[in-house]
C-alpha cells in the first residue's frame, strides 16, 4: 500500500480496525454479487498525472498546508462476482476540490493547490484498498461524487463513481440515475459517518467494487 502522511501510527492502527469492521462484517457470500455499475470517466480525468499521486490526496508532498474541505477516509475491497479478492488491482480516484474545481486545464486552473485531486493505490492480497481524501462536493449539474477506475490482470479497466448517501442532488443526477436497476444504483451510494478513531473531525465510508 502507498503511504498515508500526516496521520499518526496510532490513528492508522485504529483506523484499520474500523475499516475491518466496515469491510468484513456480515455473513459469508452465498450468491453471486451484483457488479458495480460502470459510470462515465468524465471530461476531467487528468491529462498529466501529478508527481505526488499516492493515496493521500489531502496532503501534497512539498506543501505545508493540507487541502481545504472535510477529510474523508474511503475503504473498500475489489472483488469478483464470487466474492473473491482481485489481488493487486490498481485503484485510482479523482475528484474536484471543495470549491468544485478539478486540476484540469479545461476547468480554468483554479483548483486548490493543496489538494492532490488524483491518487492511486494497489489492492492488497485481500482485495482491500484505502484513500484519504475530502468529502466530495457538488458543482453545477452534478451531485457530489468521486471517480474510481480499477484495472488489473484478467479484467478490463472499469470506471465508476461513488456518491454520498442522503444528498438531495442524487435524485436529479443524470449519470447516477442512468443506472436503471435500483439495487445496482444503490451500490454506488455510500454513507459517510464520523471517524474520530482514525482522525479527529474526519469521516469514513466503505465502497466495495465488484467486477
Amino acid at each position: 500500500m502507498t503511504k498515508l502522511r500526516a496521520v499518526s501510527r496510532r490513528h492508522i492502527i485504529q483506523g484499520l480496525t474500523v475499516a475491518a469492521s466496515f469491510a468484513f462484517a456480515g455473513p459469508a457470500v452465498a450468491a453471486r454479487l451484483i457488479t458495480t455499475p460502470h459510470q462515465t470517466t468524465g471530461p476531467f480525468y487528468p491529462e498529466i498525472l501529478p508527481l505526488d499521486s499516492d493515496n493521500d490526496l489531502v496532503q501534497v508532498q512539498g506543501r505545508t498546508e493540507r487541502a481545504q474541505g472535510e477529510v474523508a477516509h474511503i475503504f473498500g475491497r475489489i472483488l469478483d462476482q464470487e466474492g473473491r479478492p482481485l489481488r493487486r488491482a490498481r485503484v485510482e480516484i479523482w475528484q474536484c476540490d471543495t470549491l468544485g474545481h478539478y486540476h484540469h486545464p479545461r476547468d480554468g486552473g483554479g483548483a486548490d493547490p493543496n489538494f492532490q485531486g488524483f491518487g492511486h493505490t494497489f489492492a492488497g492480497e485481500d482485495g482491500a484498498y484505502r484513500f484519504r481524501t475530502i468529502k466530495p462536493v457538488p458543482y453545477p449539474g452534478r451531485a457530489p461524487h468521486i471517480h474510481f477506475a480499477v484495472s488489473g490482470k484478467g479484467f478490463d479497466r472499469m470506471t465508476t463513481q461513488m456518491y454520498v448517501a442522503g444528498n438531495p442532488l442524487n435524485q436529479r443526477d443524470w449519470i447516477l440515475n442512468s443506472v436503471r436497476n435500483t439495487l445496482a444504483r444503490k451500490k454506488l451510494i455510500v454513507s459517510l459517518g464520523p471517524a474520530p478513531q482514525i482522525e479527529p473531525g474526519a469521516l469514513v465510508g466503505t465502497f466495495d467494487i465488484v467486477i
